[in-house]
């Protein structure tokens, strides 16, 4: 008698294009060998800034299933998704999540901070509905597709579990993390940290004169010791306070880089959605005075996978 299961091992695997390097993993987590997952944007590319190429064309029209982030995170990208969208499955992934959760965007009216991934428990939100389109697509795979999601979200639950441990290891009036730009305001919410970018949400916002010296007050004032750069985001900004701090006799250190916009690299730990949390819960608390295990939580930090 054939094995009942032997057709659902060998079919193909769903061609699918994630935007971001965090929904591609996000995608992989839960789909297994039931997706081939292709991601659009690699580490250290913005995605506030990024234009789809005639390649990146090719590769979605061709595609099973598309997912991008939505949020006008990607937001030179909208109208192409808008046109895919009445082709094939089109999803943004952030579009199922309770707005009562999403932070305002004080720039724009009815907009919302897209960076939801900063939070591993409103991350975890996303894989639902996920799991819902994907089984709509392969429902012959639901079974698969649930229990990967399930074990997945366990993880996420035992990251933001050692995220809280070592983030409250910080001592309270040392919790102000300043950044690039602000990527960080689902953290701070989530953390108890207060939370400030050079730039605004969009790393399309430039930082004027008048904010640089603003935040080196900030760094004088609060008696701050470390600022971070991040890797998707030019480093000048932060750079400038290091030196209007030092102009005013207050020595600020460079806390360490950070994954705000994009994962590590490609192969590493801190290439998937877990290492680049676990990489800057780590990175953060370290260097404003947590206590953290030198290779974090699943001591993997700096390790190739």
């Amino acid at each position: 008698l054939m094995n009942p299961t032997c057709g659902l091992a060998l079919s193909a695997p769903l061609n699918v294009v994630a935007t971001t390097g965090m929904i591609a993993d996000l995608i992989q987590n839960v789909g297994g060998f039931v997706v081939n997952v292709n991601s659009i944007m690699g580490p250290g590319v913005d995605p506030h800034s990024y234009r789809h190429t005639r390649a990146d064309i090719l590769t979605m029209t061709k595609a099973d299933a598309v997912f991008y982030h939505g949020l006008n995170l990607e937001v030179q990208m909208f109208e192409f998704f808008d046109q895919l969208s009445a082709k094939q499955t089109v999803m943004a992934i952030a579009g199922a999540i309770d707005t009562s959760k999403l932070l305002a965007y004080d720039d724009y009216e009815n907009a919302h901070d897209p960076h939801i991934w900063m939070d591993p428990l409103i991350w975890a939100e996303t894989i639902d509905p996920l799991v819902d389109k994907l089984c709509e697509i392969v429902p012959e795979k639901s079974d698969i597709l649930k229990a990967n999601a399930a074990a997945y979200l366990d993880q996420l639950y035992e990251l933001n579990s050692y995220s809280e441990e070592v983030l409250s290891s910080v001592p309270s009036e040392s919790a102000i993390l300043i950044t690039a730009h602000d990527a960080f305001a689902y953290f701070g919410a989530a953390y108890d940290f207060e939370v400030t970018g050079v730039q605004g949400i969009s790393t399309n916002s430039e930082a004027g004169l008048y904010r640089i010296r603003e935040l080196v007050d900030l760094l004088v004032d609060r008696n701050v010791s470390a600022v971070f750069i991040e890797s998707s985001v030019s480093d000048r900004n932060i750079r400038a306070l290091i030196e209007g701090a030092a102009a005013r006799g207050h020595t600020v250190s460079l806390g360490g880089e950070l994954f705000s916009d994009a994962m590590g690299p490609v192969g590493s730990y801190e290439g998937t959605y877990i290492g680049m949390i676990d990489h800057n819960v780590t990175v953060i608390a370290k260097a404003l005075g947590g206590n953290v295990p030198a290779r974090g939580w699943q001591n993997k930090l700096g390790l190739d996978t």
